[in-house]
């Protein structure tokens, strides 16, 4: 079982009649790439300021490398901080601005030296030693401003939302170098994003955020294919909902004319489901108990074509198939649709 980095304890955070962390209680795993996700004011910032120390808990403990730094200031904690401004000091050096922590802690010149070097290797950008922030790209400062947090070997590196300033193209390139960056340090990282498509990408695990509280925290494969309600289900990721009479003796869920086979710890009765595009697929027409409807739309996508199907009782359904197809002149046509895999939702 591996060790907790970070841990919190009914932290509790309000700003008037707004509450920011409603008596949160969170474990960071050593070495582990938690993300905390959610929409903006669902409090993932507040939490991160307050392990940070830039905000003060209203109650509640912050506990890091076992040592209790509640009522510690920032400076004390040994925590690394990356923002979506890059905050380098733009009349210092490349090689100045990542050795700045270090002579803060007036580490000896020949290990400056080593670690600067260091650095530099590990985001791939040793020939802008002398240059001026100026002179880089945005995505170049980002990773200077990554590795003068990690200069310091901070105990945990704090990421809030550090790509948000980006291109789609850069922050997609740069995720992947982020994410190769905490594999080779074998740093804990703590990211800030409200991008559910970067956080499934990035994280070990999710924190899902709302109104100051954590909906679920799981694995990105958890989260994602089996949200514990309706809010996450909706949240991460495309979904569609389809409500029927689920049948225990038969282990499936009627659904108009139509049956989607599932076996849940249900009495029977009136439930609704959760269905990822990529849990259904189109099938023949002559599949016994498919979902029956008519195609409404087709979008395509990155790789995927994407149809949203009205099913005969009036429910819609998304269906995702590999493969951009030229299917226009499927609108208004019927069409068959199996589902594969669903969550049942108990909550909203």
């Amino acid at each position: 079982m591996r060790k907790n980095k970070v841990s919190v304890h009914s932290l509790a955070k309000r700003y008037g009649s707004t509450i920011a962390a409603d008596h949160i209680d969170l474990d960071i795993h050593e070495g582990e790439f938690l993300t905390l996700l959610g929409a903006s004011g669902c409090g993932k910032t507040t939490l991160m300021r307050m392990i940070a120390g830039l905000e003060t808990a209203d109650s509640g403990s912050i506990i890091i490398d076992g040592a209790d730094v509640t009522h510690l200031p920032p400076r004390k904690r040994r925590l690394g901080m990356v923002f979506q401004q890059y905050s380098l000091f733009p009349h210092m050096t490349i090689e100045q601005n990542i050795a700045y922590g270090l002579r803060a802690q007036r580490m000896a010149p020949a290990e400056i030296d080593r670690r600067v070097t260091e650095m530099l290797d590990l985001i791939q950008l040793p020939h802008v030693r002398n240059h001026k922030p100026g002179q880089l790209s945005g995505g170049q400062q980002q990773r200077v401003a990554l590795a003068r947090a990690l200069a310091t070997r901070p105990s945990v590196l704090m990421l809030d939302e550090p790509l948000g300033a980006l291109d789609l193209k850069l922050r997609r390139q740069l995720q992947v170098e982020l994410k190769e960056i905490h594999r080779t340090t074998g740093s804990t990282f703590l990211f800030v994003t409200h991008d559910q498509e970067e956080a499934l990408y990035m994280s070990d695990r999710i924190a899902v955020m709302r109104g100051g509280r954590i909906e679920q925290l799981d694995t990105p494969e958890n989260i994602y294919l089996n949200p514990v309600n309706e809010f996450v289900a909706d949240f991460v990721g495309d979904v569609s909902f389809l409500e029927g009479e689920y049948v225990p003796s038969r282990e499936h869920v009627t659904v108009g004319e139509g049956k989607v086979s599932c076996k849940l710890n249900h009495p029977g009765g009136r439930i609704r489901l959760a269905v990822r595009p990529e849990g259904a697929q189109l099938v023949d027409a002559s599949e016994a108990h498919a979902l029956r409807g008519v195609v409404k739309e087709v979008a395509q996508q990155t790789g995927t074509t994407l149809y949203r199907v009205e099913l005969a009782d009036g429910q819609e359904l998304k269906v995702r198939v590999l493969g951009v197809k030229s299917a226009a002149s499927m609108i208004g046509q019927p069409i068959a649709v199996r589902v594969d895999h669903c969550t049942h939702l108990s909550g909203h």
